[in-house]
C-alpha cells in the first residue's frame, strides 16, 4: 500500500469521528435544558464539523477522496446516549459524562495518528491544532460538569 493511501485510510477514519462528533454533539444540544450548555454543544458540533473540512481539504492533498458520513459505532453511541439520558433523572451530567468520554477517547485516536512517521508538517500542523482544541474542550466539558453536578 502506498504511504499517500495509508495516511489517507487514517484520515479518513479520523474525518468519519469529527462527523460522529459533530452530530453527538448536535444530539447533546437537544438533549440539556440548560442555555448556556445548549449553546456550547452547538459550537463544538460546529467546531467538529470545520475540523471536518480541514481533513476533507488534507486528503485531497495526497490526490484522494474523502469519506462521507457518520459510523455505525458513532450511531449506535448516539443510541446509547438516547436511552442513558432517557432513564437517567439527570440528563445533563450523563450527557457531560458521555461528553468526556467520547473527548478523551478523540485525544488517543489523534495521538496515535500524530506518531504516524513521514506525515507532512502541514498535515501533522492541522491534527496538532485539532487535538489541542479537543483537549481544550475537554477541560471545558469539565468545568460544565462540576456546575451542573
Amino acid at each position: 500500500m502506498k504511504y499517500t493511501e495509508k495516511i489517507t485510510n487514517k484520515l479518513n477514519d479520523l474525518l468519519t469521528k469529527n462527523y460522529d462528533a459533530e452530530a453527538g454533539f448536535n444530539l447533546a444540544a437537544e438533549k440539556v435544558n440548560n442555555r448556556d450548555l445548549k449553546d456550547f454543544f452547538l459550537k463544538k458540533a460546529k467546531t467538529r464539523n470545520e475540523f471536518g473540512h480541514q481533513i476533507k481539504n488534507e486528503i485531497k492533498t495526497y490526490g484522494e477522496s474523502p469519506d462521507k458520513g457518520t459510523s455505525l459505532k458513532g450511531d449506535a453511541h448516539r443510541g446509547w446516549m438516547n436511552l442513558k439520558t432517557a432513564f437517567s433523572n439527570d440528563n445533563e451530567e450523563a450527557i457531560l459524562e458521555e461528553t468526556i468520554r467520547g473527548e478523551r477517547k478523540a485525544v488517543e485516536e489523534y495521538n496515535d495518528i500524530l506518531r504516524e512517521e513521514n506525515m507532512p508538517s502541514t498535515t501533522k500542523s492541522v491534527l496538532e491544532m485539532q487535538r489541542d482544541n479537543i483537549k481544550t474542550t475537554l477541560q471545558e466539558v469539565n468545568k460544565f460538569e462540576s456546575v451542573v453536578s
